[in-house]
C-alpha cells in the first residue's frame, strides 16, 4: 500500500526544543522534527542528540534533515540512522541519487521530497519517481527567494489580473508558486504518490489557512503542513467531508456494490471517476484514518 500521512494536519517542531515534542504530537496528526530552518544552527549538535533520544511514535514522526551538499547533511543522516525514525523530509530536493549509496540504513528511509528550488521544480519527474520517495511537499518562500523575488503572495493592496491565489483574491500565491503547487500535485499523482501542501506563513490568519486547506483537499493533496499548532484544527476541519458529501459518497458506494457499470444517484450519472471521488471522501472520515494508514 502506498504511503499516506496519518491525518491531514502535519506540524513542524524545532528539533532543538525537545520540550515541545510531545505537545506537538498531541496537537497534530504527524510531527516533523526540524533540524533545518526551524533549528538554530548553533543548536544542531544537541538537536541531533534530541532526535536520537526522542520517544515519539515513529509511525507519526518525520525528521527534516538539512539538504544534500550542506555541511550538516552527513551529521543529520548519521543522527537519523541512530534514531528509531525512518520517515525523512529532504529539503531542496533536486538530485536524490546520493541516497542510492549513502549507507545501507538510508535504504529503508521513506523520503518526503521538499521541492523549493528552481532546479527541484524542473527535476520533479525524476524526484517523484525515485524509489525511496513516498511523497512530495513544496515550499513557496525558499522558491521565491531562489528566483530573486521578494514575495510569494499578492499583497492586500494588489489586484491580480488573472485570478491570483487559491481564492482568486489578493493574499493568494503569485504565478510561479501557483504553478509549482500544481506541478507538485500532478507529478506526485503521476508517480502514484501523495502530495503535501505548503505552510500558510501567516499563523494568525486562520481563515486564510482554512480556505487554502479546503482547496488543497478538493484538489487532491493528502495533507497540509503547518508551522503553528493553532492552524491544525482549521486544517483538519477543511479535510473532513461535510455531511452532504458523506451522504452522497455512501450512496455512490452502495450503488457501485450493485452495479458494474454506470448508474444514477439522485439524478446524477455515476461512472469510475465519480466513484473514485466518493472513495476519497469516505477515506477522509475522521474514523477512517486508522484504516487507511500504512
Amino acid at each position: 500500500m502506498a504511503w499516506i500521512p496519518a491525518g491531514p494536519g502535519l506540524l513542524f517542531a524545532p528539533a532543538d526544543r525537545p520540550e515541545r515534542f510531545a505537545k506537538a504530537a498531541q496537537r497534530s496528526d504527524m510531527v516533523i522534527l526540524d533540524l533545518e530552518d526551524g533549528c538554530r544552527a548553533e543548536n544542531r549538535p544537541q538537536a541531533r542528540e534530541n532526535i536520537k533520544a526522542c520517544e515519539l511514535d515513529p509511525a507519526r514522526t518525520i525528521v527534516r534533515i538539512n539538504p544534500p551538499g550542506s555541511a550538516d547533511f552527513d551529521l543529520d543522516v548519521a543522527a537519523v540512522e541512530a534514531s528509531p525514525f525512518t520517515q525523512v523530509m529532504v529539503p531542496k530536493s533536486e538530485d536524490l541519487s546520493i541516497f542510492d549509496a549513502t549507507s545501507p540504513e538510508t535504504g529503508d528511509w521513506q523520503i518526503i521530497a521538499l521541492i523549493e528550488t528552481p532546479k527541484g521544480v524542473l527535476c520533479l519527474e525524476e524526484v517523484a519517481n525515485h524509489p525511496q520517495v513516498v511523497a512530495l511537499f513544496w515550499g513557496a518562500e525558499d522558491l521565491t527567494a531562489a528566483l530573486g523575488g521578494t514575495s510569494s503572495r499578492y499583497g492586500v493592496d494588489e489586484l491580480p489580473t488573472n485570478g491570483g491565489g487559491v481564492s482568486g483574491q489578493p493574499g493568494g500565491y503569485r504565478e510561479v508558486p501557483r504553478l509549482t503547487r500544481a506541478q507538485v500535485l500532478l507529478h506526485a499523482a503521476a508517480a502514484g504518490k501523495v502530495a503535501l501542501d505548503s505552510i500558510h506563513a501567516d499563523t494568525a490568519d486562520v481563515e486564510g489557512a482554512r480556505a487554502e486547506a479546503v482547496d488543497a483537499a478538493a484538489s487532491g493533496f493528502a495533507a497540509t503542513v503547518s508551522i503553528h499548532p493553532g492552524l491544525v484544527p482549521a486544517i483538519r476541519e477543511a479535510y473532513s467531508p461535510t455531511e452532504e458529501q458523506l451522504t452522497w459518497a455512501k450512496k455512490v458506494a452502495e450503488g457501485a456494490a450493485e452495479n458494474s457499470g454506470a448508474f444514477a444517484v439522485d439524478g446524477q450519472m455515476i461512472d469510475a471517476p465519480l466513484l473514485r471521488q466518493a472513495e476519497v471522501i469516505l477515506a477522509r472520515r475522521p474514523d477512517a484514518n486508522a484504516e487507511t494508514r500504512s
